[in-house]
Order: C-alpha cells, then structure tokens, then sequence
C-alpha cells in the first residue's frame, strides 16, 4: 500500500500513547507475584508454555477476554476464544490438540451466543472443545479458554538474533468488527483454509527457517514486537513504509490492531524469501519490516529518521516485575 505524508514523530507519539502496550505490563506484575520469570526452565513470555515431552513439546495456553468484549460481541468472543488460543500454538510451532473453557453468564439466555460462537471455532479449526467449567448463575457474563498442543521444535519469544531480520505475515483478507481494534478475517473463510494457512508456522519450524516468532495480539504489531525484543533481549527498528496494511486503513490504527491470523517471526536474512514465499503462496501477505539488531529497544522508521517507542533497558514491559524478582 502506498503511504502518503509520513509524520513519524506524531506516529511514535500515538503509539507510546497506546493503552493496548501498557496493558501488557500486567504479565510481569502477576509472574513476579506468582515466583515466575523469563530465566525459568519454562519461560515467562512465550505465547504458551513449552513442557518438554519425549521427542518434543506440550503446549499449554490459555486466554481471558475483557468483560466488555464478551457482553458487546458474545458470539465473537466465543469465536476468538477457540481462534486465538490456536494462534498462540501455532506461534511457537505448534498443532492444537483440544479447548476447554470456563464461562459465567446470568442465564442460559446469556450463554447461549457465546458457546454457539466457541462451537463454531472449534467445527473450523478441527479442533475439538472437550470440557470445561460452567456457572450460569452469575451477574455477568465472562469468558476464559485454554488450550493444548503439541510442537517437534519451537519457535519462541527468547530466541530472535541480532542480524534476523522481521518478517510480519498477516491475512488481509477481512474487515474490522467494531468496536474494539479487531481485524477479522476468519469467521466467513473456508475451513479447510484456515487448517491449511495454521499449518505453516510449524512447517516453517520443523524446516529450521525460524527459531522465533509471537502471535500479534494486543497492542499490535508494536506491541508483540516489544514483548518479542524484551524476551530475546534484542533491539527491534521496524520500516514502517514495509508493514503490509488493508487499503484505507490509516498506519496509526493498522500498527495497534489485533488480527485473527497475523505472525512476527525472527528470520535469518538468507531464508526471508523462502518464508515470505510460503505465505504468498497461500495469499497470505508478508513482508521483511525492519531489523532485529543489538540493543534493548522498539523503534520505528521511515527510512530516514528513526523514533523510540520504548526503551525496554530502562522500561522493561512484560518481564519488569520478573527481573526484580530474580535481582
């Protein structure tokens, strides 16, 4: 997408500003109550936790929605339940093995949309809802789901190199579901796509042409490239003008939204053609964005100037509470 005039000072202060990146400082408040760090066996920071077992992993997620979310859009909540909890398995290399959830409402009347929307996913994706816990006796409704997979070899937050570059994959091919800053583009795609377009991430492990990657989530791609830089203790400079983006959407929104199939992933420089290929081959757009280089940092750049969004030696974000645990 072409860009027009390009403020990058007021970018970056638009993005510093973001309510959505801030929020992840949650994840190192509750890991530092809880005894957790990133320097665990398994690691704070990963889109799943890693369990080694036999020959490889198990992989174990699960996702909490806000309560306005749920009670604005029940039966995407109940989608984004299933969806997204896939998409925190396939980040790491991983195949989904099955969903259990946990849902409150004031009624049957309350639930219903909400499991029709989980039920749905799960027919989609092909993967099965086998349990959970329920309460239907409540004040409102809320919703968690969790997750199992399995992976023969990672992709995860701790292992992007100074000298990777950034390659950012995302499925364009959808519209936003307001209110929230959603990219939806699964709920009317072809089963049998959405299974297939999954099953890239792990090939792309198992080929060694990746050994990191996050899902984009909250706070976007700004946001997941933070949480990434911080886990592998590198610095990210992201080309702003490369970001793959839907025509009409403004480049201050796009950076911060959170899509329903959307990959960063660490690549060596000599496997980028071969990883943006993958994904082009099944009209998926993808793109090289910046640099993954020494430092402790997200940055943007238009190719000339370059802007701070966070400096995360001074202002760690995801793991701040974890490193005074561990000091």
């Amino acid at each position: 997408m072409t860009m027009g005039p390009l403020d990058l000072a007021a970018l970056a202060a638009t993005l510093r500003a973001s309510r959505g990146i801030a929020a992840k400082a949650d994840i190192g408040v509750v890991a530092g109550r809880l005894g957790l760090s990133g320097a665990d066996d398994v690691p704070v920071g990963d889109d799943c936790a890693a369990i080694p077992s036999g020959d490889g992993y198990t992989l174990f997620a699960i996702e909490g929605f806000i309560n306005e979310f749920v009670a604005s859009d029940p039966w995407f909540a109940g989608w984004c339940g299933v969806m997204v909890n896939i998409s925190d398995v396939a980040a790491m290399g991983g195949r989904p093995t099955a969903v259990v959830d946990a849902i409150w409402a004031n009624g049957e009347d309350k639930a219903t949309e909400i499991l029709a929307g989980m039920r749905a996913a799960a027919v989609a994706y092909g993967v099965p809802i086998v349990g959970g816990h329920s309460n239907l006796a409540t004040d409102r409704s809320q919703l968690s789901v969790a997750i199992l997979g399995t992976a023969r070899r990672l992709l995860t937050s701790f292992d992007a190199r100074p000298g990777d570059r950034l390659v950012m994959a995302v499925d364009l091919r959808g519209r936003y579901r307001p209110p929230f800053a959603n990219w939806e583009a699964a709920t009317d795609a072809p089963h049998a796509r959405l299974r297939a377009d999954l099953e890239l991430l792990p090939e792309i492990a198992e080929a060694g042409l990746a050994r990191a990657a996050k899902d984009i989530s909250q706070g976007g791609v700004i946001g997941t490239a933070a949480m990434l830089a911080e886990c592998s203790g590198v610095g990210i400079t992201i080309d702003v003008a490369a970001v793959p983006r839907p025509d009409g959407v403004a480049l201050e929104r796009w950076l911060l939204t959170f899509p329903s199939f959307g990959y960063l992933i660490a690549v060596a420089p000599g496997d980028v053609v071969e990883v943006t290929g993958l994904f082009a081959a099944r009209g998926i757009a993808s793109a090289d964005i910046g640099a993954i280089e020494a430092g402790h940092h997200v940055s943007i750049t238009d190719g000339e100037s370059v802007e701070l969004i966070r400096d995360l030696g001074a202002a760690p974000l995801i793991l701040a509470e974890t490193r005074e645990l561990a000091t």
